[in-house]
């Protein structure tokens, strides 16, 4: 993708772009591009942690699951939004995005944040359990699993370091550097999943991508060397058990200051297949020439060993780095069209297979044996151009698959063909006209696909038709449990979480579209609800 702080494409002044490179470089997490450090007066909580089993009132990982639908079993609908209101705000010190993308275990929330902070939090009030502090930012959703009796959170950090705390109490228990390149990071979450029948069944699959995408711009960095891979840990210890690396072939010199084959990021969460023991992961574009069949693709492997089952392309020869954006561009660029978001398992009419949304603006339906493609479906009229169409993803519910638009709208397509259902154009107000689109994740709740927009709007539709029931202008400041100076923005990373008849919100995000700053967690609910 154009930036991996953002979404379709890198729009930034040359001044703060030679900012950015410098700060990408030193791999200094904030770099001081957005507010400056607030000082925290976090209000404590003053009952027990206590971590419930229930998963009704509960959202696990990035898309509430192994499968990345992002929907909500027992949540809001639309007899609830009459009455839908502001509950609490949270504000992430030391950040000027809100980047953490929060998981809820019955009343316990915990989220990451651009600073390195993890915090957790009471869900239905805001007040701070604990907090803990990483080497560097955390972008991933976390990952909660109980082990042994013995609840851990799992996370990683722009390091390429994954992280188990102690989940009741922050003490770290193990930390493992899964990636040795330099410019390895991570921004996809972590999976975790038990192996049946196994010696080690308590897993971890951890996605890693990198920033040399950025750090290529640099007129003397002898690019790309840097390949994608999907690491598997022992969740109990952290050991690493395999790594494999997306693109197969080594790297090796192509010129004086050249080298290749290099990309093939993956950004997003691995989706799980527990019953075939698989999994499948996106990838991003490639770095330099020659471009791997795994850039830009979606690829079927096996979960015991990472070995690679399939691979299916989405755009060949998708050559890009932030070098295409200057004067000297190199003529290979391409139209930066990789996957930014996981794929959606999904059933129909008895068959299992995967979904995905490309940045070009196709949405693919695979075949879990082989790969082959199922249907396709474009929801754009040029799907050459350069930017982002789609970009962090859609959701699911029984019947469609939702996905919102870079140019603004959200597609419901039908699960069993992609027959477009609806489509529902949404624009900005006149005063944000520049700040289109809904780059982020939708997430399904009963009858109501929840989506953020780069205006800073949350929007309610109804999934039946697309009709809009409920939104509300996130842009202002808010009075937080914390007692940081806490505001709303554009959003576009983080999508919606819902958990039972709870809706959480992180709204402030700058990407690279000059969007809205902001660092607030919000907290909507129903009345009677908790």
């Amino acid at each position: 993708m154009s930036s991996r702080n953002g979404s379709a494409g890198l729009y930034l002044p040359t001044s703060l772009l030679r900012k950015l490179l410098s700060c990408i470089l030193r791999y200094s997490v904030f770099c001081g591009l957005a507010l400056g450090a607030i000082a925290s007066h976090a209000a404590q909580c003053t009952q027990p942690l206590q971590l419930a089993a229930a998963a009704n009132d509960s959202w696990s990982g990035w898309g509430n699951g192994l499968h990345n639908t992002r929907q909500a079993t027992a949540g809001i609908d639309s007899g609830d939004l009459a009455s839908l209101e502001l509950r609490w705000a949270f504000g992430f010190p030391d950040a000027g995005s809100a980047i953490g993308n929060p998981v809820v275990q019955g009343d316990v929330l915990y989220a990451g944040s651009e600073s390195g902070t993890v915090h957790a939090l009471d869900a239905n009030s805001g007040c701070t359990h604990w907090t803990f502090k990483a080497a560097t930012g955390v972008r991933t959703a976390p990952a909660l699993a109980q082990i042994g009796g013995r609840w851990l959170l799992f996370f990683g950090d722009r390091s390429a370091q994954v992280y188990a705390l102690d989940a009741y109490s922050g003490v770290q228990v193990w930390l493992t550097k899964v990636e040795a390149h330099p410019a390895a990071i991570l921004t996809g979450a972590p999976q975790y999943f038990q192996l049946a029948d196994d010696i080690t069944a308590d897993r971890l699959l951890v996605p890693v991508s990198s920033s040399e995408e950025g750090i290529a711009a640099v007129p003397t960095y002898p690019c790309c060397s840097f390949r994608g891979s999907v690491v598997s840990l022992d969740a109990a210890t952290g050991a690493v058990l395999w790594q494999q690396h997306t693109i197969q072939n080594p790297v090796q010199a192509t010129g004086a200051q050249t080298q290749g084959p290099s990309g093939a990021a993956i950004w997003s969460a691995p989706t799980i297949d527990l019953a075939n023991k698989r999994f499948y992961v996106t990838t991003g574009d490639a770095y330099s020439a020659p471009a791997d069949i795994a850039s830009d693709a979606v690829l079927g492997m096996d979960l015991a060993s990472g070995k690679i089952l399939w691979i299916n392309p989405g755009t060949t020869d998708d050559i890009w780095t932030v070098a295409c954006l200057g004067a000297n561009a190199p003529d290979d660029c391409g139209p930066d069209q990789d996957y930014g978001s996981p794929g959606l398992l999904v059933s129909s009419a008895d068959h299992r297979f995967l979904v995905t949304g490309q940045k070009s603006g196709y949405v693919r339906a695979f075949n879990l044996d082989g790969g082959s493609q199922r249907w396709r479906t474009l929801l754009v009229e040029n799907p050459n151009e350069f930017g982002g169409k789609i970009v962090w993803g859609g959701a699911s519910d029984a019947e469609q698959v939702y996905f919102g638009l870079g140019s603004g709208g959200i597609a419901a397509l039908r699960i069993s063909d992609g027959e477009l259902q609806w489509f529902a154009p949404l624009s900005p107000s006149t005063e944000r006209v520049d700040h289109p689109g809904q780059d982020g994740p939708l997430t399904v709740s009963d009858d109501l696909v929840i989506s953020g927009g780069w205006d800073g709007m949350l929007r309610i539709l109804s999934s039946k038709d697309g009709r809009e029931l409920w939104s509300y202008d996130t842009v202002r400041s808010y009075e937080s449990t914390n007692a940081v100076a806490t505001s709303g923005g554009s959003m576009g990373a983080v999508g919606p979480v819902v958990a039972g008849r709870r809706l959480f919100v992180s709204t402030g995000y700058v990407g690279v579209k000059n969007g809205l700053s902001g660092n607030a967690l919000l907290m909507f609910a129903p009345s009677g609800a908790p």
